[in-house]
């Protein structure tokens, strides 16, 4: 720890490490009294790696976050041409995620605190999403959180960086999983979310009549697989009507699937604002976060309602709302501000839900609740 820092400094200077899923990232960020600054921020991704796969292969991504994550730190601290006796503290994802790359942050990051003796905090992976509009906006507490990943979706009341109210969430897939499987039935490429969004570009969105599964439910649950399985019927049929998929229709079939994902979204998103607004809000926010968070679309709408709702709408910038490490970092940061810190004890967690209070909303088992 340098000198002068302290939980309660007025300046702290955090390295924050990433590692996850298939994104290896080092970030380092700056708090002072003007607020957070990113001052490098490193990621080197893995979609080439498994480009053969149609997914993410765990085994392959641990070893290349092994591979890489020194480099990843390296590059960092000289991108904000610092050096480690310069850091506060050192943040970094502890769960959830593969577990063999967390594993590879986690020891990277205990291995730098026991050799400069710097504070070890380990992060949420999902609270550094939920924190970002904290990173980018400083939006006051209370605010609404809709954290929509690969991995997982769910509404969030986010009152303090350990204090986080779960309203609802899927049941089962993430949006950014239904993606994937969608881009691997239309014959897409991976990552799925970027390009069903390019192919829906040309297509017609009212062409296939996809069901929107939970909407009469009077809460914020969401349901994606259900689509999924929908959207794997409609492309059957269109194969055994022609005989084969045509770029239209593959056009068509991604539009529709993408327009069924933001209807559902937005009009959950709506139950979940009315819950958040009977707080009364000084200030209020709906934000959102994760990888989906950088479909076009869906941004569009659910900036359309926050607006018809009287509330502000907040979407961090594209490169931070997939995977990285300064979102890790400014965790840290307020963690830290807070007096937290961990030992050698800590341990790399494959599912940490954010809200423990709340039952689960997919199921636990031997290695915890999902989320």
């Amino acid at each position: 720890m340098t000198a002068s820092a302290s939980p309660h400094s007025k300046t702290l200077t955090i390295l924050g490490i990433e590692s996850s899923c298939d994104d290896t990232a080092a970030a380092v960020v700056r708090h002072d009294p003007s607020g957070p600054t990113i001052v490098s921020s490193i990621v080197q991704g893995q979609a080439q790696l498994h480009l053969g796969f149609g997914g993410v292969v765990p085994e392959i991504a641990a070893r290349a976050h092994a591979e890489r994550v020194d480099h990843c730190v390296e590059e960092a601290l000289e991108g904000a041409a610092l050096g480690l006796d310069q850091i506060d503290a050192i943040a970094v994802t502890a769960g959830p995620g593969l577990i063999g790359g967390v594993v590879s942050g986690v020891m990277t990051a205990k291995g730098l605190a026991a050799a400069t003796g710097l504070p070890l905090i380990g992060v949420n992976h999902l609270a550094g999403h939920a924190l970002t509009p904290r990173l980018t906006d400083m939006v006051p507490y209370p605010y609404l959180m809709l954290l929509v990943s690969g991995g997982h979706c769910q509404f969030l009341i986010v009152s303090g960086p350990k204090d986080f109210r779960r309203l609802g969430g899927t049941i089962d897939d993430a949006p950014g999983e239904a993606f994937d499987k969608t881009a691997r039935l239309l014959g897409l490429s991976q990552p799925g979310g970027p390009a069903v969004e390019a192919a829906a570009r040309s297509g017609n969105p009212r062409r296939f009549d996809l069901p929107r599964p939970l909407l009469s439910r009077a809460d914020c649950d969401m349901s994606f697989s259900g689509l999924k399985t929908a959207l794997l019927r409609a492309r059957d049929r269109t194969l055994d009507e022609h005989g084969n998929i045509k770029q239209q229709d593959q056009a068509d079939l991604a539009a529709s699937f993408q327009n069924a994902v933001s209807d559902i979204l937005v009009r959950k998103s709506a139950r979940a604002i009315a819950t958040y607004l009977d707080l009364a809000p000084i200030n209020p926010t709906f934000a959102v976060a994760g990888g989906v968070a950088a479909n076009t679309l869906i941004r569009t709408q659910l900036k359309e309602l926050s607006q018809s709702q009287g509330v502000s709408f907040l979407a961090p910038p594209l490169a931070l709302c997939t995977d990285n490490a300064a979102m890790i970092a400014y965790a840290g940061i307020e963690l830290f501000q807070s007096g937290h810190q961990d030992d050698m004890t800590l341990s790399a967690r494959p599912r940490w839900p954010l809200d423990t209070h709340s039952p689960p909303m997919i199921g636990s088992g031997k290695k915890g609740a999902k989320a």
